[in-house]
């Protein structure tokens, strides 16, 4: 995705059966990372490490995956493949490959959850291909994905991932934030005829709402603007306004909804622009979520 340092890499692994899987975005060394967490359900693996507060800074890759808590098991085949490519935090023993993983709700079909092996060979195949390469829809981590369910059974559709990249002009250069988002929302993706009909009282969500713990919407954001990791976490709370503005309703108790922000840290930009183009990018993906879309082979 940048001309001055190795490339973002993705890659999926996909179930034959089409009702679950995993991704894999893997960045260049050095790399900047902050996240946030807003729904009430998150399955996550070493979120905590992304609070400003903690000591490490760097991130090497982000899993995002289905099959739950039971799926982030794809971050350790991640974490084996690049220790033995050298790559994580330096310590006395040896480096600790940095992987933050993600978990959506997608068991309901009973098909197998991703584990170690599906998640290295989701990292095998990651490549720089970029918007135009990646496949998005029923694919990796969207492929269960549902969203709708907050009406009831029969309102439950596909969801899916979603890809966008906002860029802007600036005078250090071409400035841009990449959104990849797994969406298996509780509520719907609104093109504003869900809010209409909340106001009219045609929709409300039922008493106890089918799986109503049974969903989540995550995802990765990435920049090359230059950050902290404070300005990361500003990044990722951005991101969280695009999950709102696309997705109703959005951050529920049933919903584990997650967004890690990741800087590569190449021009200087205005901290707000970034946020600005990150909710765009973000809402963008989620809408894009469901067609299956790839231009590799």
């Amino acid at each position: 995705m940048t001309d001055s340092r190795d490339p973002v890499r993705l890659g999926h692994w996909t179930d034959p059966s089409g009702a679950t899987g995993c991704t894999v975005v893997l960045f260049p060394e050095g790399c900047v990372a902050s996240g946030e967490i807003r729904g009430g359900a998150p399955a996550t693996r070493e979120f905590g490490l992304l609070d400003p507060r903690r000591m490490v800074e760097h991130i090497d890759a982000v899993v995002l995956t289905g099959g739950s808590a039971f799926g982030l098991a794809a971050a350790d085949g991640v974490v084996a493949a690049l220790a033995e490519r050298g790559r994580g935090f330096a310590t006395r023993a040896g480096n600790v490959p940095i992987v933050v993983a993600m978990g959506l709700f997608d068991l309901a079909e009973g098909v197998p959850k991703p584990g170690a092996d599906q998640g290295r060979l989701a990292l095998e195949v990651a490549a720089p291909q970029g918007l135009d390469g990646w496949a998005s829809g029923a694919v990796g981590a969207g492929a269960g994905a549902t969203v709708g369910k907050w009406r009831g059974p029969k309102y439950r559709r596909p969801g899916g991932l979603g890809m966008h990249t906002v860029r802007s002009a600036t005078g250090q250069g071409d400035l841009w934030v990449t959104a990849v988002v797994a969406v298996n929302a509780v509520g719907d993706i609104d093109d504003g005829t869900v809010a209409a009909e909340v106001l009219t009282g045609e929709h409300v969500p039922p008493k106890a709402p089918e799986d109503l713990g049974e969903n989540t919407t995550i995802g990765v954001v990435w920049t090359n603007a230059i950050m902290d990791k404070v300005g990361a976490r500003q990044v990722a709370e951005s991101g969280h306004d695009g999950f709102a503005r696309a997705i109703i309703p959005a951050h529920t108790s049933g919903d584990g909804d997650a967004l890690v922000a990741v800087s590569t840290g190449e021009i200087e930009a205005p901290i707000a622009t970034v946020r600005l183009l990150t909710t765009v990018a973000v809402e963008t993906a989620i809408r894009h979520c469901r067609p299956v879309t790839s231009n590799a082979e």
